[in-house]
């Protein structure tokens, strides 16, 4: 069955964003069809009026900024379909509408900009989309894809055909769910009142019910009571509707998966135990290429535009080195949850980093490193890309990998053997001995064995018993990398 897409607002400060989320939202309310007082519970759901669509409802989520946005991103999984980016057309594009399509690219949904404050002397929305085009977001009439409006939020106006491109963006991207699919509700708010912690959600998949049991990675629960966005008590949810849930204990991580099939939802333990604030770049790049990161991702944030450009026209020449943002001014809070999302670690010269930012960083394990001397951020950052380099060339030359799974003395010889994770390797290739990813020795394999009998070749997933020459001290728990 189709849903209704969710739809979140990002956009500089004070370019109108809570004033069009407050437009579309008392102007269009599915309550005032039944006279109730819509309440504000993270978001809220809209009857555009408009036919011809297979969907013509639209939740909105109601957390205006970026920040927001990738905060509930921060679990790796988009809550929102659809973004709005806001731009005041007097005012045009300004440093965090730069850091809003930061946030919206890697999201990797569609969006809208929104052209607003048309009604105001000065408005100018062809500079709008020129200065856009610097940072690669090509709008329609420029030759792209990228819908652009000329809106009023105060005045009400080109807000029905905003509400329509939703619908044309939703029906070509076919939002799906199934009713008897397990629930899927994502976290977009959590508060305490008297009734005690309750819990904002939107519903993407299945069935919620009353009395249903959920499951997120911190607890268990049992749904008491669900409430819609017009206040009111209901027995189950559909997929699209955003509400309210009584039922947690204590408050979920916002962003986190809520889901009435019993799964691990948990986040993997860290492997290196030694707190991340004090790990220097190349133990960070060891820690993150175990999870296959092809380039060092950066956030750059610098005291000046001057400054900015320098540090960008050095690294453009490094093909291993890829910035998910580049802007002036501090680190924010922003910053750290899209280097959480886009595994990226934050570099800030010549700028401020506050005690709140710190805390947070470390609670994200996210790596910040702060230089006011421009060729330090510089020579490390190279130092980086020739590690990253290295150990790409040395994927490219990986032929074959067997974790050691025992050992075995036999006449005089000690037999290895091991679970084959990758590739495929052959008797007389050579070998090369990792302890804890540090490379202990060099042999090359002279007898391999397959259930008792002696092969020439063993696969990916199989098991075998293997023989080195010359000699070399293995032991279980040890990876051999065989290599062109």
């Amino acid at each position: 069955m189709n849903r209704s897409p969710i739809v979140a607002i990002l956009g500089h400060v004070d370019h109108g964003k809570t004033t069009l989320l407050d437009t579309i939202r008392d102007s269009r309310l599915v309550s005032k069809e039944h006279g109730g007082i819509t309440q504000r519970i993270g978001g809220y759901e809209i009857a555009t009026g408009i036919k011809g669509y297979d969907i013509e409802k639209i939740t909105f989520i109601d957390t205006p900024g970026h920040e927001a946005f990738s905060k509930l991103r921060s679990r790796g999984t988009n809550v929102a379909d659809i973004a709005i980016l806001v731009i005041d057309a007097t005012d045009s594009v300004k440093p965090q509408t730069v850091e809003s399509i930061a946030h919206i690219k890697n999201a990797k949904i569609p969006f809208i900009v929104a052209m607003n404050k048309m009604d105001v002397v000065g408005a100018n929305p062809d500079k709008v989309k020129k200065d856009l085009l610097k940072h690669e977001v090509i709008t329609e009439d420029m030759g792209g894809s990228v819908v652009a409006l000329p809106i009023s939020a105060i005045k009400k106006q080109g807000i029905q055909e905003l509400l329509e491109s939703i619908l044309i963006i939703a029906s070509d991207i076919d939002l799906k769910y199934d009713l008897k699919n397990p629930s899927k509700s994502y976290i977009i708010e959590t508060k305490k009142d008297q009734r005690g912690v309750v819990v904002s959600c939107v519903i993407k998949d299945g069935t919620l019910r009353v009395g249903d049991i959920a499951h997120t990675n911190q607890e268990k629960i049992k749904i008491r009571a669900l409430i819609n966005d017009m206040g009111k008590s209901v027995k189950e949810v559909v997929p699209s509707t955003p509400f309210e849930i009584l039922g947690f204990s204590k408050s979920p991580e916002v962003g986190s998966l809520m889901t009435s099939e019993h799964q691990d939802l948990s986040e993997a333990p860290e492997k290196d135990q030694e707190p991340r604030s004090q790990m220097d770049v190349s133990s960070m790049l060891q820690k993150e290429g175990e999870e296959k990161q092809k380039k060092l991702t950066v956030i750059i944030k610098a005291d000046s535009q001057g400054t900015l450009e320098a540090i960008l026209a050095s690294l453009s020449k490094n093909e291993n080195i890829e910035i998910v943002l580049s802007s002036i001014g501090g680190v924010h809070r922003s910053d750290i949850f899209l280097a959480k999302t886009t595994k990226s670690i934050v570099i800030g010269f010549s700028v401020s980093v506050d005690n709140e930012v710190k805390t947070l960083a470390k609670q994200e394990k996210v790596i910040i490193k702060t230089y006011d001397i421009i060729y330090e951020l510089l020579d490390e950052l190279e130092e980086v890309s020739d590690l990253i380099s290295e150990k790409e060339e040395k994927e490219k030359n990986l032929k074959a990998q067997v974790k050691i799974l025992a050992t075995f003395p036999i006449e005089g010889d000690i037999v290895f053997g091991g679970l084959v994770t990758k590739g495929k390797l052959n008797v007389g290739d050579t070998a090369e001995v990792y302890r804890k990813d540090k490379l202990i020795g060099k042999s090359k394999l002279t007898s391999l064995k397959n259930r008792a009998k002696s092969v020439q070749e063993v696969k990916k997933d199989q098991e075998c018993g293997m023989l080195f020459t010359p000699a070399l001290d293995i032991k279980v728990g040890d990876v051999i990398k065989f290599v062109l």
